[in-house]
């Protein structure tokens, strides 16, 4: 039997036939793919996902690829991420008209990624289902690599971080965020594979495909329980304090000492603690024209004590020869070191081509929206002989930048302020990505931030304790240190990126018939 004709069920047909459903297949499926991560958790829908997108596009003509693929970018960034409307339009006094363009401009841009990588894949496969089939996930792969870097990147959505509580979480210490996602990808090949085969009567090597495909999901479970890294003995006491600081108020300066007056109210009962922290940006001046306040936490904190908080940072810098102005994080007391940020927000703590935009809208003159990008290669902060890695807000969503910085860091550390994003899924999806920080490092995150999540997570991504979004709270608990790599630590992503491309080799050196 040709192999070819085997894969053109009817199902295939109708959607050929149709100007509608597969459209709208894809878009559903890109959909789906959102209800794995948090707040839904439903991560067994990635395979079917897959499933629903090879199946409408498996036998499509190769120019019509790119539309498909957009049509599964708009379905996924469509519902995971229109949280970025709350931004643009409350807190970016922009009107509702054009809150929603830039919405659509921002979701349609990302989309442009799926199309890129489905066209690609019908370069390198032609009109070949067998050869679509299994160079599948290599493409989707390197389609999520791409856009975690490109353009500064947007490593959001990506369907491994979906398994925090899944059960390929074991896998993600040996092979990150990228090696599960390709998994899944795999998986979702694999049962359209078995469906085809089964169809054509190959019940033999349907069932073969089948017992592979699920083999990573039957050991990954058992993986979980394997400490790749090695906790301290002795705890260290911590404690965190979320101002729930309104946003529209957050850079006011007639708020400014009420702010301060909050934050020093909540640590009052703790300057004792071994690690206290404060939020991104809590303390809302920078650090030049803060010396008074910093003099005061310096005077209340204990001996042994650190507070590590968010600061911007304005001084004259040696790499550019300039001033500059940074988001920073500071420590004091019984800690020294100073990081700035490196993954900047476009729009948000920078814009692009602001020669051209600022002024035009409300939401390109955001306040705090000039930063600079801090340098590479930054040492951790030190906390009474703890070296603490710090990452601040988006940057957590960075695998590789996690894990190579994590080398050398007891803890890792992030502060955001999630405030941006009001009542909406995002500031889940963003914990839900430091719990997969954790779990690829095996080390403990410490989560801060202005009005949630803050929590506490361990070495397995497991939350140990948290405090409720929209509320003024303290959070404290006991957190550990750890020593020792993981495998993805070492590695990087870059074990399943060669994967891919050696399928990709394998494929294209024609040892797979072209039929």
């Amino acid at each position: 039997m040709n192999p070819e004709s085997s894969l053109r069920h009817p199902l295939h047909l109708k959607f050929s036939t149709s100007s509608w459903l597969s459209p709208a297949i894809l878009v559903i499926a890109g959909a789906l793919q959102t209800l794995t991560f948090s707040p839904f958790h439903l991560w067994w829908l990635g395979p079917v996902s897959i499933f629903l997108i090879l199946l409408a596009t498996l036998t499509l003509p190769s120019q019509k690829l790119f539309r498909a693929g957009w049509l599964v970018g708009l379905g996924l960034f469509g519902s995971g991420v229109s949280w970025i409307y709350v931004s643009i339009s409350e807190h970016g006094n922009t009107s509702v008209p054009v809150a929603i363009l830039l919405m659509v401009l921002f979701i349609a841009g990302l989309a442009l990624f799926h199309a890129l990588a489905f066209w690609f894949w019908g370069k390198l496969a032609k009109e070949s289902t067998v050869r679509r089939l299994i160079l599948f996930p290599a493409i989707w792969i390197l389609g999520d690599w791409l856009r975690g870097w490109l353009l500064t990147g947007f490593p959001w959505m990506y369907l491994g971080t979906a398994h925090t509580d899944g059960p390929l979480a074991g896998l993600a210490p040996l092979t990150g965020v990228h090696g599960l996602t390709f998994w899944i990808t795999v998986t979702g090949a694999a049962a359209y594979a078995v469906w085809w085969l089964a169809q054509a009567g190959h019940r033999k090597a349907a069932t073969t495909t089948l017992i592979l495909a699920l083999l990573p999901w039957l050991i990954a479970p058992s993986m979980k329980q394997a400490d790749w890294t090695q906790l301290s003995d002795e705890p260290l006491s911590f404690a965190a304090m979320q101002g729930n600081i309104p946003q529209q108020i957050k850079w006011d300066p007639d708020f400014l000492r009420d702010q301060i007056v909050a934050y020093l109210g909540m640590t009052e009962a703790h300057w004792q603690r071994d690690l206290i922290l404060w939020p991104e940006t809590a303390i809302p001046i920078p650090q030049d024209q803060a010396g008074s306040i910093i003099d005061h936490i310096n005077s209340q904190l204990g001996e042994n004590s650190t507070l590590i908080t968010g600061i911007p940072w304005y001084g004259y810098s040696d790499r550019i020869d300039d001033y500059t102005f940074h988001n920073s994080i500071m420590a004091l007391g019984n800690g020294e070191g100073i990081y700035h940020k490196q993954k900047l927000v476009p729009f948000g703590e920078y814009v692009p081509l602001q020669g051209i935009l600022r002024g035009l809208i409300g939401f390109f003159d955001l306040p705090m929206s000039s930063f600079s990008r801090g340098p590479k290669y930054q040492s951790p902060l030190v906390a009474n002989g703890v070296k603490i890695m710090p990452y601040i807000c988006y940057e957590v969503a960075y695998s590789d930048f996690v894990a190579f910085n994590a080398r050398n860091a007891d803890i890792l550390l992030t502060i955001s302020n999630d405030g941006w994003f009001g009542d909406s899924i995002g500031p889940l999806q963003h914990l839900q990505i430091a719990r997969m920080r954790a779990l690829e490092t095996g080390r403990y995150m410490l989560r801060g931030t202005n009005n949630g999540v803050t929590a506490i997570i361990d070495e397995k991504g497991q939350i140990t304790e948290r405090i409720p979004q929209f509320e003024r709270a303290v959070l404290t608990g006991e957190v550990f240190t750890a020593t020792g790599s993981t495998p993805y630590m070492q590695t990087g992503s870059w074990p399943v990126l060669t994967l891919a491309l050696i399928l990709i080799v394998f494929v294209r050196e024609r040892v797979i018939p072209k039929t």
